[in-house]
């Protein structure tokens, strides 16, 4: 529980910087108990306005709570969501910032992961991710190749670049947690990507395990691996090619993950790796929406911004 805890006080001091006087509301499900009582022991210790609530977890992502889980997110100051199925893109989380809570989601959230991603100084992480926003957020086109074989080029099209850096201290702010990334939502892309770090269905990619994907007009036109296509496929049936779009290019910015260990919730965060995901991207700045958003984590990129090259936190 130690290494919990150091985590949860980060969450509770670092990033909510929660004060005496406020409430705060910790919403978890049965398979997160943990990390939500390390989480509320630490919110108690500092107001004594602190709740936690816990449900059976959601069949989905994007799933909306219970509504009693709801009526409390959105009447405390600030809340935390450690839960199996994420509530981020949810109307009961929009609510909440709506009405001025200040908040984050740790969608499938594990104790490694909770470890490893929040026992960090996330004052140096917006640190980070200023300086790596700095390099690109004016930039006409961004490059990125690996060692893997990626060679890919984004344009923006004038949608703002994010960056998400945990510190979730005013009113009806949102962040995802573990954080540290910088991000936008394309609006078109070319070339090949090829991942080798971590991408769902498979988690943690086995050494020399590679993920190719082909890109045409901001969509991907050929994937090599099977149970990806399957997944982008069944999507496809649904929404047509909004399930190909190149929904995300993301920097992490997180210098305390330094190694990755197959969520995607912590190594897309990996200072030094970039992701890029395919499917929705309403949310993020984009315009497309789909059943699916789904990022693969690329080790060793190269970053370049209208041609010169970038530098990476490490």
């Amino acid at each position: 529980m130690t290494d919990l805890r150091n985590a949860a006080e980060t969450a509770i001091h670092q990033c909510l910087d929660l004060g005496a006087e406020e409430s705060i509301a910790i919403v978890t499900d049965d398979e997160r108990r943990p990390i939500a009582e390390a989480l509320y022991e630490v919110a108690a210790e500092t107001t004594d306005d602190a709740t936690c609530l816990q449900y059976p977890p959601g069949d989905q992502h994007g799933q909306e709570p219970p509504e009693p889980v709801a009526a409390a997110m959105k009447a405390a100051d600030a809340f935390l969501a450690p839960t199996t199925r994420s509530l981020s893109h949810t109307r009961a989380r929009s609510a909440a910032c709506e009405a001025g809570a200040r908040g984050a989601t740790l969608p499938g959230i594990t104790e490694r992961v909770m470890v490893e991603g929040l026992d960090a100084d996330y004052e140096a992480i917006a640190e980070h991710c200023e300086a790596v926003l700095e390099q690109v957020a004016d930039a006409e086109e961004i490059r990125v190749t690996s060692p893997a074989g990626t060679d890919i080029t984004f344009t923006a099209g004038g949608r703002e670049w994010h960056e998400d850096t945990g510190m979730i201290r005013e009113s009806g702010s949102f962040s995802n947690l573990p954080a540290g990334e910088v991000f936008v939502a394309p609006e078109s892309a070319e070339g090949t990507f090829v991942v080798d770090g971590t991408m769902m269905p498979h988690g943690l990619l086995d050494e020399g395990q590679e993920l190719r994907f082909e890109v045409e007009d901001g969509h991907v036109t050929h994937i090599s691996d099977e149970g990806v296509r399957e997944d982008v496929d069944a999507a496809r049936e649904e929404v047509g090619d909004a399930a190909t779009n190149v929904a995300e290019l993301g920097i992490g910015t997180n210098v305390g993950v330094d190694e990755l260990v197959g969520s995607v919730l912590l190594d897309e965060k990996a200072a030094g790796t970039v992701h890029i995901a395919i499917g929705d991207n309403a949310s993020i700045g984009g315009e497309t929406e789909a059943p699916i958003h789904l990022d693969g984590i690329l080790r060793e990129p190269t970053v370049y911004a209208d041609g010169g090259e970038i530098s990476l936190p490490e």
